[in-house]
C-alpha cells in the first residue's frame, strides 16, 4: 500500500474541525467542557487549528475513574477540545486504516460490531468441527509504543502527523513505553490496527479457513484440535517475537457442537444463548434499576426506557433466550411496568 502524505493539513482543516466538534457532542453535550468549547466555537476550533499545527496542542488532559462491569477497568476520558481533536484525526486516518484490516475484524468499524461477529462465529461453526479461542494477556496495557509507530509509519509518511500520534501516545503509561488508555477514540482504533498484523498472519501465513476477532478475542476453526494446537504455537510466537504480546494462560480448544463462549453469548453451531456472565448482570442492572425506581431516583418512564434498552442486549443477534427473560421477568417486583 501507498504511504499517505500530507495528512496533517486535512485534519487542520475547518470543515474537518467542524464535523470533529460535531461528533464528540454525541452523547456529551451537558457536560460543562463540551458547553464553554462550543460558545466559542469557531475561536476555539481557529485556535485549535494554529496550535495543532505549530505541535503546539496541549495533550493529556483527561480525568480517570474507575468501572467493575463487567470487570475492573480505568477508563481515561479526555478533555472536550482533546475529544475534538481526537475525531479530527480519526476522520482523515480511520479510512487509511480501514483498508490494512481483514473483513473478519469487528471492532470500531463501520457495518461490522458485535452481532455480525457473533453471525459470523456460528457460521464457521456449523462449517468446522473444532475451535480454539484466545485472548490477549492485559492487551491495552501491552501494546508497545514503539512497535505501534513503527507500524504506523508503514501506512503514514506524514512526519507531522507522527509527531502528533507519538505525543498523544506518550502521555499515557501503564508502563514504561507501553499502554493505550481504555476511553479515547485514538485508542480504539489504534489497538484495532495494531493487531491487524496477527490477522494478516493467520490468514496468509496459517491460512486459517476460520477466523473472527472483536479487538484481542480471537477465535480461530479448524478441521482437528491438533491442527488447532499447532496453529496455537505459532500465533504465540508471533504475538511475542513481532508484536511484544502475550496469549492469556489457558486458550481453549475444543469440538464446535459443546459451543464456546464469545462475547457475553455462547456459541453453538445453530444458535446463540446468553452466557451465565450475561445472564448475571443483567439479573443485577435490572434490580439496580427496580431499586432506583421504587426509591424515587428514576421516573417510570426512565425505567421503561432503561430496561428496554437492557432487554434488548439479551435479543440482539437472534440470542435464545426467552425462558431466561420470563423466568427474571416473574421474579420482578414491578415487571409489569414494561412488559
Amino acid at each position: 500500500m501507498k504511504r499517505a502524505a500530507n495528512l496533517l493539513e486535512q485534519i487542520v482543516e475547518r470543515r474537518n474541525l467542524q464535523l470533529a466538534a460535531y461528533r464528540a457532542l454525541r452523547g456529551k453535550r451537558d457536560r460543562p467542557d463540551a458547553r464553554m468549547f462550543v460558545a466559542d466555537l469557531e475561536r476555539n476550533l481557529r485556535q485549535m487549528a494554529e496550535q495543532v499545527w505549530a505541535g503546539e496542542f496541549p495533550v493529556g488532559r483527561c480525568t480517570q475513574f474507575t468501572i467493575h462491569d463487567p470487570k475492573k477497568r480505568t477508563i481515561t476520558a479526555p478533555c472536550f477540545a482533546e475529544r475534538v481533536l481526537h475525531h479530527a484525526i480519526m476522520n482523515i486516518c480511520e479510512p487509511l486504516l480501514e483498508r490494512f484490516l481483514i473483513d473478519d475484524t469487528y471492532a470500531c468499524r463501520r457495518g461490522k460490531g458485535r452481532i455480525a461477529a457473533l453471525h459470523r462465529a456460528v457460521h464457521f461453526s456449523a462449517r468446522f468441527p473444532a475451535f480454539l479461542k484466545l485472548d490477549v494477556r492485559k492487551y491495552f496495557d501491552s501494546v508497545s509504543h514503539l512497535v505501534l509507530c513503527q507500524r504506523l509509519e508503514r501506512r503514514f509518511k506524514d512526519e507531522r502527523l507522527l509527531a502528533l500520534l507519538w505525543q498523544i501516545l506518550d502521555v499515557y503509561h501503564s508502563s514504561p513505553g507501553r499502554g493505550l488508555p481504555i476511553g479515547s477514540l485514538t485508542s480504539q482504533h489504534l489497538a484495532n490496527f495494531y493487531l491487524g498484523w496477527f490477522d494478516r498472519f493467520v490468514k496468509e501465513v496459517i491460512r486459517s479457513p476460520g477466523y473472527v476477532r472483536y479487538m484481542d478475542d480471537c477465535v480461530l476453526w479448524g478441521a482437528t484440535s491438533a491442527e488447532l494446537r499447532e496453529s496455537l504455537a505459532r500465533c504465540g510466537e508471533f504475538l511475542q517475537n513481532e508484536l511484544l504480546l502475550e496469549i492469556k494462560p489457558e486458550p481453549i480448544i475444543g469440538p464446535t457442537r459443546h459451543g464456546f463462549e464469545f462475547l457475553g453469548c455462547r456459541v453453538y453451531p445453530t444458535h446463540l444463548k446468553l452466557n451465565n456472565r450475561s445472564r448475571r448482570r443483567f439479573r443485577r442492572r435490572l434490580q439496580d434499576l427496580e431499586a432506583a425506581y421504587e426509591a424515587g431516583q428514576i421516573s417510570e418512564q426512565a425505567l421503561q426506557d432503561r430496561a428496554t434498552a437492557l432487554f434488548a442486549f439479551t435479543t440482539a443477534g437472534g440470542t435464545k433466550s426467552w425462558r431466561f427473560r420470563t423466568r427474571v421477568l416473574q421474579r420482578s417486583t414491578v415487571s409489569g411496568r414494561w412488559a
